[in-house]
């Protein structure tokens, strides 16, 4: 039975879905590259955010301080695949530039911040910024996104808000090793989303006996 999330956890641990990922899952963890995927993957595929990351580096402007100063229509043109691109290159111009008045660097960035400093920052919602803290700063915080609620209503059950339904996927785990676990957890949701075209429900998924 999977009463809690970490009974989640090791059901879907038992099926190698991260076999071809990252160590992580997200590419690049834990660099400063997670924080700006983490605003261009809104309301668009990954593969999008990926042209996008590359014309940043190929223009030499994937840094904290890079993208803090850098003329807002370059910006623009680098993450149009993204989509939103005029809203997204402010939200991340700005944040880049809070995080510089606020903590000085990208270092003190991820070990001082809060949530809470996050959710005040233009453009950053529960969801991003728990990536950012979960695979931008190596915290003990879970991601849980479209896929995430779609599987644990499949499994029967049901939340009325994200915070409930984050609090059900972190019950049961323990402090050792929580960041990672978390991370991988988070994306072994994602993967296996993905591979049975919305999971659960899918009656030849593998999680189906255990519902």
């Amino acid at each position: 039975m999977i009463d809690t999330g970490h009974d989640l956890y090791l059901a879907v641990q038992k099926l190698d879905l991260l076999e071809k990922s990252p160590q992580f899952w997200w590419p690049n963890a834990y660099t400063f590259e997670v924080l700006v995927g983490a605003i261009l993957t809104q309301n668009t595929q990954w593969k999008r955010v990926e042209e996008s990351l590359i014309n940043l580096r190929n223009n030499n402007i994937l840094s904290l301080e890079s993208l803090a100063a850098t003329e807002i229509e370059l910006l623009i043109e680098c993450i149009r695949p993204s989509g939103f691109f005029k809203a997204k290159s402010k939200n991340i111009q700005t944040l880049c530039q809070n995080i510089i008045s606020d903590f000085s660097d990208f270092y003190n960035f991820q070990q001082e911040v809060s949530r809470e400093w996050l959710l005040s920052q233009r453009g950053i919602g529960p969801e991003s910024a728990d990536a950012i803290l979960c695979y931008g700063c190596e915290r003990g915080v879970m991601v849980v996104d479209k896929y995430t609620q779609q599987l644990t209503s499949a499994l029967g059950w049901e939340f009325e808000t994200y915070d409930d339904l984050q609090a059900w996927c972190m019950e049961g785990f323990v402090d050792d090793h929580l960041a990672r676990e978390l991370a991988l957890f988070h994306g072994m949701i994602v993967e296996y989303m993905k591979r049975y075209k919305k999971g659960a429900l899918v009656e030849t998924s593998p999680l189906t006996s255990v519902r």
